[in-house]
Protein backbone atom coordinates (compact mmCIF):
# COMPACT_ATOMS: atom_id res chain seq x y z
CA UNK A 1 0.00 0.00 0.00
CA UNK A 2 1.11 3.51 -0.91
CA UNK A 3 0.34 7.05 0.41
CA UNK A 4 -1.67 8.62 -2.73
CA UNK A 5 -0.82 12.23 -4.53
CA UNK A 6 -3.42 13.82 -2.69
CA UNK A 7 -2.49 12.49 0.45
CA UNK A 8 1.54 13.28 0.13
CA UNK A 9 0.15 17.17 -0.53
CA UNK A 10 -2.33 17.29 2.21
CA UNK A 11 0.59 15.42 5.29
CA UNK A 12 2.89 18.46 3.82
CA UNK A 13 0.24 21.00 4.55
CA UNK A 14 -0.25 19.56 7.76
CA UNK A 15 3.05 19.12 8.66
CA UNK A 16 3.93 22.97 7.30
CA UNK A 17 0.63 24.67 9.25
CA UNK A 18 1.51 21.71 12.48
CA UNK A 19 5.07 22.82 12.12
CA UNK A 20 4.41 26.53 12.28
CA UNK A 21 2.53 26.23 14.93
CA UNK A 22 5.13 24.07 17.31
CA UNK A 23 7.69 26.73 16.17
CA UNK A 24 5.76 29.35 18.19
CA UNK A 25 5.76 26.51 21.14
CA UNK A 26 8.39 26.59 23.94
CA UNK A 27 9.55 24.26 26.16
CA UNK A 28 9.08 27.08 28.74
CA UNK A 29 5.29 26.60 28.49
CA UNK A 30 5.65 23.40 28.80
CA UNK A 31 7.88 23.66 31.95
CA UNK A 32 5.43 26.08 33.56
CA UNK A 33 2.60 24.15 32.83
CA UNK A 34 4.05 21.39 34.88
CA UNK A 35 2.73 19.82 37.95
CA UNK A 36 -0.44 22.40 37.69
CA UNK A 37 -3.94 22.01 36.99
CA UNK A 38 -4.99 21.66 34.61
CA UNK A 39 -1.66 21.49 32.93
CA UNK A 40 -2.79 22.85 30.03
CA UNK A 41 -4.12 26.20 27.72
CA UNK A 42 -7.67 26.34 27.03
CA UNK A 43 -6.80 28.81 24.41
CA UNK A 44 -3.97 26.78 22.32
CA UNK A 45 -7.14 23.93 22.70
CA UNK A 46 -9.71 26.34 21.09
CA UNK A 47 -6.91 27.23 18.57
CA UNK A 48 -6.28 23.62 17.29
CA UNK A 49 -9.87 23.47 17.21
CA UNK A 50 -9.68 26.65 15.06
CA UNK A 51 -6.93 24.58 12.68
CA UNK A 52 -9.36 22.18 11.92
CA UNK A 53 -7.07 19.57 14.16
CA UNK A 54 -9.92 18.12 16.55
CA UNK A 55 -12.22 16.73 13.51
CA UNK A 56 -9.50 16.42 11.37
CA UNK A 57 -10.27 12.48 10.27
CA UNK A 58 -13.60 12.62 11.28
CA UNK A 59 -15.76 12.63 7.99
CA UNK A 60 -17.25 15.57 6.51
CA UNK A 61 -20.61 14.76 7.51
CA UNK A 62 -19.93 14.91 10.73
CA UNK A 63 -18.41 18.26 10.74
CA UNK A 64 -14.93 16.92 10.35
CA UNK A 65 -12.18 17.49 7.34
CA UNK A 66 -12.52 13.87 6.16
CA UNK A 67 -9.35 12.84 6.16
CA UNK A 68 -7.24 9.90 6.99
CA UNK A 69 -5.29 7.95 9.29
CA UNK A 70 -1.64 9.25 7.69
CA UNK A 71 -2.74 12.91 8.07
CA UNK A 72 -4.04 12.56 11.29
CA UNK A 73 -0.45 10.63 12.30
CA UNK A 74 1.79 13.53 10.71
CA UNK A 75 -0.10 15.88 13.13
CA UNK A 76 0.48 14.01 16.25
CA UNK A 77 4.10 13.38 15.30
CA UNK A 78 4.83 17.31 14.79
CA UNK A 79 3.00 18.29 18.15
CA UNK A 80 5.14 15.08 20.04
CA UNK A 81 8.65 17.06 18.82
CA UNK A 82 6.97 19.85 20.64
CA UNK A 83 5.63 18.13 23.37
CA UNK A 84 2.50 19.92 23.20
CA UNK A 85 0.55 19.05 26.38
CA UNK A 86 -3.33 19.68 25.45
CA UNK A 87 -4.93 16.27 25.39
CA UNK A 88 -5.62 16.41 21.60
CA UNK A 89 -6.00 12.52 20.97
CA UNK A 90 -8.48 11.81 23.85
CA UNK A 91 -10.29 14.90 22.70
CA UNK A 92 -10.58 13.41 19.54
CA UNK A 93 -11.77 9.97 21.15
CA UNK A 94 -14.08 11.81 22.49
CA UNK A 95 -15.29 13.09 19.15
CA UNK A 96 -15.78 10.05 17.77
CA UNK A 97 -18.43 8.91 19.91
CA UNK A 98 -20.59 12.14 20.52
CA UNK A 99 -23.24 13.41 18.56
CA UNK A 100 -25.23 16.60 17.68
CA UNK A 101 -24.85 19.40 19.51
CA UNK A 102 -22.27 18.32 22.01
CA UNK A 103 -20.03 16.94 19.14
CA UNK A 104 -20.23 20.70 17.50
CA UNK A 105 -18.77 22.12 20.76
CA UNK A 106 -16.17 19.61 20.97
CA UNK A 107 -15.19 20.43 17.25
CA UNK A 108 -15.12 23.89 17.98
CA UNK A 109 -13.54 23.70 20.99
CA UNK A 110 -16.10 25.00 22.88
CA UNK A 111 -16.28 22.38 25.04
CA UNK A 112 -13.73 19.68 26.30
CA UNK A 113 -15.50 16.55 27.05
CA UNK A 114 -13.28 13.26 27.17
CA UNK A 115 -13.86 9.38 27.41
CA UNK A 116 -14.20 7.84 30.86
CA UNK A 117 -13.80 4.01 29.47
CA UNK A 118 -11.32 2.50 32.13
CA UNK A 119 -11.87 0.89 35.59
CA UNK A 120 -8.51 -1.42 35.27
CA UNK A 121 -5.11 -1.41 33.54
CA UNK A 122 -4.00 -3.69 30.24
CA UNK A 123 -7.55 -3.75 28.53
CA UNK A 124 -8.25 -2.47 25.04
CA UNK A 125 -11.80 -2.76 25.34
CA UNK A 126 -14.44 -0.36 27.47
CA UNK A 127 -14.15 -1.75 30.95
CA UNK A 128 -17.47 -1.18 32.87
CA UNK A 129 -18.37 -4.00 34.28
CA UNK A 130 -18.87 -2.22 37.68
CA UNK A 131 -19.72 1.36 36.35
CA UNK A 132 -23.71 0.84 35.81
CA UNK A 133 -26.62 3.36 34.82
CA UNK A 134 -30.09 3.55 36.72
CA UNK A 135 -32.76 5.92 35.62
CA UNK A 136 -30.30 8.38 33.76
CA UNK A 137 -27.68 8.49 36.84
CA UNK A 138 -24.04 6.84 36.63
CA UNK A 139 -22.71 5.19 39.82
CA UNK A 140 -19.42 3.86 39.54
CA UNK A 141 -15.42 4.50 38.97
CA UNK A 142 -13.66 5.19 35.81
CA UNK A 143 -9.76 5.75 35.68
CA UNK A 144 -6.61 6.52 33.89
CA UNK A 145 -9.00 9.76 32.18
CA UNK A 146 -5.65 11.82 30.76
CA UNK A 147 -5.98 15.93 32.07
CA UNK A 148 -9.16 15.06 33.35
CA UNK A 149 -9.04 18.13 35.62
CA UNK A 150 -9.23 20.38 32.84
CA UNK A 151 -12.44 18.60 31.15
CA UNK A 152 -15.78 20.05 31.19
CA UNK A 153 -17.54 16.73 31.03
CA UNK A 154 -16.77 13.19 30.98
CA UNK A 155 -18.59 10.31 28.46
CA UNK A 156 -18.78 7.39 30.82
CA UNK A 157 -18.81 4.08 29.43
CA UNK A 158 -21.28 1.44 31.11
CA UNK A 159 -22.18 -2.25 30.85
CA UNK A 160 -25.09 -1.38 29.33
CA UNK A 161 -24.07 2.01 27.39
CA UNK A 162 -22.79 5.65 27.87
CA UNK A 163 -23.83 8.43 29.63
CA UNK A 164 -22.56 12.23 29.65
CA UNK A 165 -22.02 13.91 32.91
CA UNK A 166 -20.75 17.61 33.31
CA UNK A 167 -17.70 18.11 35.37
CA UNK A 168 -19.58 19.98 37.91
CA UNK A 169 -22.48 17.47 38.75
CA UNK A 170 -23.50 16.43 41.96
CA UNK A 171 -22.00 13.28 43.34
CA UNK A 172 -19.16 13.15 40.77
CA UNK A 173 -15.40 13.71 42.35
CA UNK A 174 -12.21 13.45 40.18
CA UNK A 175 -9.11 12.57 42.46
CA UNK A 176 -5.98 13.36 40.27
CA UNK A 177 -2.71 11.57 39.95
CA UNK A 178 0.83 13.43 38.58
CA UNK A 179 2.70 11.80 35.60
CA UNK A 180 6.06 11.69 35.04
CA UNK A 181 5.80 14.21 32.51
CA UNK A 182 3.98 16.62 34.84
CA UNK A 183 0.29 16.48 33.75
CA UNK A 184 -2.02 13.73 35.30
CA UNK A 185 -4.53 11.10 35.04
CA UNK A 186 -8.03 11.28 36.55
CA UNK A 187 -10.15 8.92 38.35
CA UNK A 188 -13.95 9.57 38.65
CA UNK A 189 -16.25 9.00 41.66
CA UNK A 190 -19.31 8.48 40.68
CA UNK A 191 -22.08 8.36 43.27
CA UNK A 192 -25.69 8.86 41.29
CA UNK A 193 -24.58 11.41 39.30
CA UNK A 194 -26.92 12.72 36.71
CA UNK A 195 -26.15 12.72 33.10
CA UNK A 196 -27.77 11.67 29.14
CA UNK A 197 -27.54 8.42 28.19
CA UNK A 198 -25.68 8.21 24.97
CA UNK A 199 -26.25 4.94 22.68
CA UNK A 200 -22.96 2.95 22.88
CA UNK A 201 -21.64 0.99 19.93
CA UNK A 202 -19.06 -1.35 21.22
CA UNK A 203 -17.22 -1.79 18.16
CA UNK A 204 -17.64 1.66 17.69
CA UNK A 205 -16.02 2.14 20.95
CA UNK A 206 -13.11 -0.49 19.94
CA UNK A 207 -12.14 1.28 16.81
CA UNK A 208 -11.86 4.96 18.38
CA UNK A 209 -9.73 3.41 21.30
CA UNK A 210 -7.80 1.63 18.30
CA UNK A 211 -7.03 5.03 16.78
CA UNK A 212 -5.71 6.41 19.82
CA UNK A 213 -3.55 4.31 20.33
CA UNK A 214 -2.06 4.66 16.80
CA UNK A 215 -2.05 8.52 17.20
CA UNK A 216 -0.16 7.90 20.11
CA UNK A 217 2.27 5.56 18.62
CA UNK A 218 2.97 8.38 16.02
CA UNK A 219 2.88 11.29 19.12
CA UNK A 220 5.64 9.12 20.33
CA UNK A 221 8.14 8.71 17.06
CA UNK A 222 7.74 12.82 16.99
CA UNK A 223 9.31 12.55 20.81
CA UNK A 224 11.82 10.19 20.12
CA UNK A 225 13.01 11.82 16.90
CA UNK A 226 12.97 15.19 18.74
CA UNK A 227 14.97 13.63 21.33
CA UNK A 228 17.77 11.93 18.99
CA UNK A 229 18.00 15.43 17.36
CA UNK A 230 18.89 17.09 20.24
CA UNK A 231 21.48 14.44 20.99
CA UNK A 232 23.17 14.58 18.00
CA UNK A 233 23.10 17.92 17.92
CA UNK A 234 25.01 17.70 21.32
CA UNK A 235 27.83 15.03 19.78
CA UNK A 236 28.81 18.15 17.61
CA UNK A 237 29.59 20.19 19.88
CA UNK A 238 30.75 18.35 23.33
CA UNK A 239 34.76 18.11 23.72
CA UNK A 240 36.54 15.78 25.50
CA UNK A 241 40.25 14.86 24.89
CA UNK A 242 40.03 17.67 22.35
CA UNK A 243 38.03 16.32 20.39
CA UNK A 244 34.27 16.29 19.43
CA UNK A 245 32.48 13.57 20.89
CA UNK A 246 30.63 12.70 18.07
CA UNK A 247 33.64 11.46 16.12
CA UNK A 248 34.39 8.63 18.56
CA UNK A 249 33.86 5.64 16.92
CA UNK A 250 31.87 4.18 19.35
CA UNK A 251 28.87 6.82 19.80
CA UNK A 252 28.80 7.04 16.22
CA UNK A 253 27.41 3.16 16.37
CA UNK A 254 25.29 3.95 19.41
CA UNK A 255 23.32 6.93 17.40
CA UNK A 256 23.50 4.92 13.87
CA UNK A 257 21.27 2.02 15.96
CA UNK A 258 19.31 4.88 17.26
CA UNK A 259 18.88 5.92 13.57
CA UNK A 260 18.00 2.72 12.63
CA UNK A 261 14.99 2.30 14.78
CA UNK A 262 13.22 5.58 14.19
CA UNK A 263 13.40 4.25 10.58
CA UNK A 264 11.70 0.75 11.43
CA UNK A 265 9.49 2.34 13.84
CA UNK A 266 8.32 4.93 11.06
CA UNK A 267 7.75 2.35 8.11
CA UNK A 268 5.57 0.39 10.96
CA UNK A 269 3.21 3.42 11.56
CA UNK A 270 2.86 4.44 7.99
CA UNK A 271 1.76 1.00 7.31
CA UNK A 272 -0.45 0.83 10.25
CA UNK A 273 -1.96 4.08 9.34
CA UNK A 274 -2.82 2.71 5.78
CA UNK A 275 -3.80 -0.86 6.87
CA UNK A 276 -6.44 1.28 8.96
CA UNK A 277 -8.17 2.77 6.47
CA UNK A 278 -7.54 0.25 4.06
CA UNK A 279 -10.10 -2.23 3.16
CA UNK A 280 -8.70 -4.78 4.84
CA UNK A 281 -10.72 -6.67 7.54
CA UNK A 282 -10.74 -5.68 10.76
CA UNK A 283 -8.03 -8.50 12.38
CA UNK A 284 -5.63 -6.88 9.73
CA UNK A 285 -6.03 -3.69 10.87
CA UNK A 286 -5.86 -4.40 14.41
CA UNK A 287 -2.85 -6.31 14.06
CA UNK A 288 -1.35 -3.62 12.66
CA UNK A 289 -2.06 -0.96 15.06
CA UNK A 290 -0.82 -3.49 17.49
CA UNK A 291 2.27 -3.83 15.81
CA UNK A 292 2.94 -0.06 15.30
CA UNK A 293 2.35 0.64 19.08
CA UNK A 294 4.82 -1.82 20.31
CA UNK A 295 7.18 -0.85 18.02
CA UNK A 296 6.33 3.43 19.18
CA UNK A 297 6.72 2.69 23.16
CA UNK A 298 9.77 0.58 22.67
CA UNK A 299 11.57 2.56 20.42
CA UNK A 300 10.80 5.64 22.08
CA UNK A 301 11.44 4.14 25.01
CA UNK A 302 14.90 2.94 23.63
CA UNK A 303 16.03 6.10 22.22
CA UNK A 304 15.17 8.74 25.30
CA UNK A 305 17.10 6.74 27.57
CA UNK A 306 20.32 6.02 25.48
CA UNK A 307 19.78 10.29 24.33
CA UNK A 308 20.22 10.53 28.22
CA UNK A 309 22.97 8.14 28.32
CA UNK A 310 24.83 10.28 25.73
CA UNK A 311 24.65 13.41 27.03
CA UNK A 312 25.98 11.95 30.19
CA UNK A 313 25.89 13.87 33.62
CA UNK A 314 23.74 17.03 32.07
CA UNK A 315 21.32 14.60 30.51
CA UNK A 316 20.61 13.62 33.90
CA UNK A 317 19.42 17.25 35.41
CA UNK A 318 15.85 18.76 35.09
CA UNK A 319 16.49 21.72 33.64
CA UNK A 320 18.35 20.26 30.42
CA UNK A 321 15.87 19.76 27.82
CA UNK A 322 16.33 16.28 26.71
CA UNK A 323 15.01 14.69 30.21
CA UNK A 324 11.28 15.97 29.50
CA UNK A 325 11.39 13.68 26.25
CA UNK A 326 12.13 10.92 28.42
CA UNK A 327 9.65 11.90 31.04
CA UNK A 328 6.93 12.03 27.72
CA UNK A 329 7.55 8.58 26.74
CA UNK A 330 7.30 6.95 30.14
CA UNK A 331 3.87 8.44 30.40
CA UNK A 332 2.58 7.86 26.93
CA UNK A 333 4.31 4.17 26.93
CA UNK A 334 1.12 2.23 28.38
CA UNK A 335 -1.58 4.92 27.30
CA UNK A 336 -4.34 2.96 25.05
CA UNK A 337 -2.66 -0.53 25.73
CA UNK A 338 0.95 -1.31 26.71
CA UNK A 339 3.42 -2.77 24.61
CA UNK A 340 2.43 -5.74 26.34
CA UNK A 341 -0.94 -5.85 25.66
CA UNK A 342 -0.84 -4.80 21.74
CA UNK A 343 1.72 -7.97 21.71
CA UNK A 344 -0.60 -10.27 23.35
CA UNK A 345 -3.59 -9.21 21.18
CA UNK A 346 -1.35 -9.06 17.92
CA UNK A 347 -0.16 -12.67 18.78
CA UNK A 348 -3.61 -13.74 19.07
CA UNK A 349 -4.91 -12.27 15.99
CA UNK A 350 -2.23 -12.94 13.67
CA UNK A 351 -2.52 -16.62 12.42
CA UNK A 352 -6.24 -16.00 12.06
CA UNK A 353 -5.76 -13.74 8.98
CA UNK A 354 -2.45 -15.52 7.76
CA UNK A 355 -4.43 -18.40 7.65
CA UNK A 356 -6.59 -17.15 6.02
Amino acid sequence: MNVSEEQLENIRMIRESASAFASRESLKRVRESRYKTPGFSRDIWLEMAENGWIGLALPEALGGSGLGAPEYCALQEVLGAALVPEPLIAGVLAARMLEGTYLAQQLSGEKLILLAWQESVNTLASDSDKTRIEGGRVTGRKRFVPMAAGADGYLVTTSTGMILIDADAEGLSVDTVLTQDGGHFGTLRLSDVPGEEVPLSPDALCDAIDEAALATGAYLLGVAERAFEITLDYLGIRKQFGKVIGSFQALQHRAVDLKLQLALTRASLENAALTWESDANLQQRRAAVSQAKVRAVESASLVTREAIQLHGAIGYTDEYDVGLYLRKAMTLANLYGSAATHRRRFAEIAPRFSEA
